[in-house]
């Protein structure tokens, strides 16, 4: 249970969101009947900048790079950019690790 403590939040949530989107069923462009969190899809309004993303991540990671886009352009850019911020999130945990480490060493 320590170690999850350590483990910092964001990288927590970017890993399981992709994970869930991956295990997630690939639903085809253009279905209606589907559950979102988007308040203004949820509110009637039939255009949202972000509805699709997650849809276009899940059709990626299925390898249906034409639906991916089909439902939303920016579902690859998307993902490239949340993998560069949980290697960067790993990457800094490790350094702090190490910096910690040798204070230790340092003060035997």
């Amino acid at each position: 249970m320590k170690m999850l403590r350590r483990i910092p939040v964001e990288l927590i949530f970017w890993i399981t969101a992709l994970v869930l989107l991956a295990i997630a069923e690939p639903i085809k462009h253009g279905h209606i009947h589907h559950f979102t969190l988007c308040p203004l899809a949820n509110m009637g309004i039939e255009w949202c900048p972000g509805c699709g993303i997650g849809r276009a991540i899940t059709q990626l990671f299925h390898g249906n790079i034409r639906e991916s886009l089909a439902h939303h352009w920016f579902g690859i850019p998307a993902v490239m950019i949340i993998v560069h911020r949980i290697i960067e999130l790993i990457n800094r945990k490790i350094d702090n690790n190490r910096k910690l480490k040798y204070k230790e060493e340092r003060y035997v």
